[in-house]
């Protein structure tokens, strides 16, 4: 992989609270290739949707400050441009799929209208065209009767159609990458396991790259190449999906995988132990160390950078500094 199309440096997001400012997404680097589906995975709360939302400069402003980094899309800063051309690269070049469809759709809008905004917006097409395209779009992710659906409110979908609406609205200008935040939220089993073929399906056919962002180790091992843990707004590992499932580096990944219900296993699940800290008094070294069995003294003094142990394997942990 040489050529990425997304590449994140050193990314800082704030939120300004009246409880004093509290650093959301602290220092994140990772970079996405061209074709490939990216998993960025970790616990709630831990910043996973502010970096996704952060990378097409949509972080409510106030209370959320983008303070520092860089997000360059083909060599070009996103942080830099003009919101005019921040505007055109949403939808058109970059998709997103919002993690809760039924709030993230305008409820007074049809569907057929939303997704026919984004080809207003972007394209010169006329209106019989764009009815045309939208209904094609809303058919590709297998809605049943598009036509029908077109005039459809979003309260009127189910949850999966309204999941597969909403992947349509990422993709009806065919974009060369997609952010996916939470695609399988609140969605029954099968739904989810439908939804993620979907996009799998899709993005085989368009050769678009995907970033992925779940909680669910299970759906990355499922459908993503490579895979960056993040912990309380830091990554602290990243490698294939193969790498870390048989070797994982950090402590934090290793309980993340003990913590798997698997078939055959006797007893209580495993849990890592203590509770992710307090946002406005973070540890001054690694913001693991106090929940880690293998911390040692310069793990509460400094925290450890990414460093690169193995060709495509890089963890922030001191046991490898």
């Amino acid at each position: 992989m040489t050529n990425p199309l997304l590449t994140v440096n050193n990314l800082q997001v704030n939120f300004q609270t009246e409880s004093g400012l509290v650093k959301a997404v602290d220092g994140v680097s990772f970079t996405l290739e061209e074709g490939e589906i990216l998993g960025l995975v970790g616990e709630s709360g831990c910043g996973k949707s502010v970096t996704a939302l952060s990378l097409l400069r949509l972080i409510p402003s106030p209370p959320g400050q983008i303070s520092g980094g860089e997000i360059l899309w083909r060599n070009r800063d996103i942080l830099k441009l003009p919101l005019a051309e921040v505007i055109r690269l949403r939808g058109w070049e970059i998709g997103m799929i919002f993690q809760e469809p039924l709030t993230s759709f305008n409820p007074v809008q049809t569907i057929g209208a939303q997704l026919a905004e984004a080809l207003k917006v972007h394209t010169h097409m006329h209106d019989k065209a764009i009815r045309e395209k939208v209904i094609e779009g809303l058919q590709r992710v297998g809605i049943p009767d598009p036509k029908r659906q077109y005039h459809a409110y979003p309260h009127e979908l189910s949850g999966g159609m309204r999941q597969r609406a909403m992947i349509a609205m990422a993709l009806i200008c065919h974009p060369q990458a997609v952010i996916a935040d939470e695609p399988t939220t609140a969605l029954d089993v099968t739904i989810q396991a439908q939804i993620l073929e979907l996009l799998q399906q899709l993005q085989a056919e368009n050769g678009m790259s995907v970033l992925l962002i779940t909680h669910n180790l299970g759906i990355i091992a499922e459908i993503a190449q490579r895979v960056a843990v993040m912990y309380a707004g830091k990554i602290v590992e990243i490698s294939t999906v193969r790498e870390l499932f048989h070797n994982p580096l950090h402590p934090y990944t290793e309980g993340l995988l003990r913590s798997i219900p698997t078939a055959g296993r006797s007893g209580a699940l495993y849990a890592i132990p203590g509770q992710v800290p307090d946002a406005f008094a973070m540890p001054a070294g690694c913001y693991f160390e106090p929940r880690c069995p293998k911390a040692r003294e310069i793990c509460r003094q400094q925290h450890p950078g990414l460093k690169l142990v193995k060709v495509g394997h890089s963890v922030a942990c001191w046991l490898y500094n």
